[in-house]
């Protein structure tokens, strides 16, 4: 009975190991197949709100709501998403919240920080945006001026800023040979716009910045840089085959801007660390919308970006696979020991 029980569990052993084999050589020989799929609109927007319902309780809001007001400079966006959460779920909000904001207000109302944000969005900080209400236009004007600057380096000597210049490259319409089906120009430029802004307020990943320098340093031909005289010139430049991953990166998000709003999509900048968290933040602003910064507030990066993603059929496969395979293997090195224990008994 036991070597038929012991058969048996080598048998599972065995088609274990294939299935889990099988699931893996797909994996790796058809890079489409993933054990993670993208989640549609509806799904994300479902994930979401579960992972919502048990996360945001009253106590995690005030609590959160605390921890922001605490913070110097008070980062208003953030704010402002946690107490529309708490608001929406009908819980109260800290009672120093309106009095802190009442004192920042009046406090960017004397410095005339209002007035000069309106007049140079450089100037402004995400909360003085919000406070002011003053638009984040993102236009092409620090493209031209990162080109100019560029050639005013160049001819002094000085080195180039790369990562700008790449930057000025494809947002002055140098994007027709980098344009990547599933990117449109429109979202690559606001993309762009919205990388350049977000690194002069000091909200780019670092990890962020030094892999579209290592592409920028790779796909723009440096030494025709003197003959560039025209918006043609600027197209020669360019290395499309190396440079069309960034501009699906830039498309990305440029998504996010025009899902969750420009001051949003700032505010989120800081959650991409490369092209994949770029595209799963994309998607979940796309169904979100401007609710995208409260989600992102009370589950954090790892949950949200988590829940626009689900085990595909061939994932799930290659999981039941593994666990059966472990199962087995632990079963099987079971028996063996209990027949090793009994033989040893039977001998003293």
């Amino acid at each position: 009975m036991r070597r038929f029980i012991r058969l048996l569990l080598g048998m599972a052993v065995v088609a274990s190991a294939f299935v889990t084999l099988h699931s893996a050589r797909q994996i790796a020989a058809n890079p489409a197949l993933t054990p993670l799929i993208e989640r549609s609109r509806d799904e994300i927007i479902a994930a979401t709100d579960r992972l919502m319902a048990r996360t945001a309780t009253e106590a995690r809001l005030s609590q959160l709501i605390a921890t922001r007001l605490a913070e110097s400079p008070r980062n208003w966006v953030a704010l402002q998403a946690l107490h529309d959460e708490a608001t929406a779920r009908g819980f109260a909000t800290p009672a120093d919240y309106d009095a802190a904001r009442q004192a920042d207000s009046g406090v960017v109302a004397a410095t005339g920080d209002c007035l000069s944000c309106i007049w140079d969005i450089a100037t402004c900080s995400l909360s003085t945006a919000l406070i002011c209400k003053a638009p984040i236009l993102l236009t092409p004007i620090e493209d031209l001026r990162g080109l100019a600057q560029a050639g005013a380096d160049y001819a002094s000597g000085t080195p180039i800023d790369q990562l700008d210049l790449g930057l000025s490259v494809i947002g002055l319409g140098a994007t027709a040979a980098i344009v990547a089906t599933g990117g449109t120009s429109a979202t690559l430029k606001a993309g762009t716009a919205t990388l350049r802004l977000a690194r002069g307020m000091g909200r780019m990943s670092p990890l962020l910045a030094r892999q579209l320098g290592t592409a920028f340093a790779d796909g723009i031909r440096w030494g025709d840089l003197p003959g560039v005289r025209s918006g043609d010139d600027l197209s020669r430049l360019i290395r499309a085959d190396v440079l069309r991953p960034v501009a699906a990166t830039l498309s990305d998000l440029g998504r996010v801007a025009g899902a969750a709003g420009p001051v949003h999509a700032l505010h989120l900048l800081p959650l991409v660390d490369d092209a994949a968290d770029a595209r799963h933040l994309a998607n979940a602003a796309e169904a979100l919308g401007p609710r995208t910064v409260r989600q992102a507030e009370v589950l954090g990066k790892t949950r949200l970006l988590r829940a626009t993603l689900r085990i595909s059929n061939l994932g799930m496969t290659l999981i039941l696979g593994l666990s059966g395979l472990m199962l087995s293997v632990a079963a099987l090195l079971g028996s063996l020991a209990q027949s090793w224990l009994l033989r040893a008994l039977r001998r003293i």
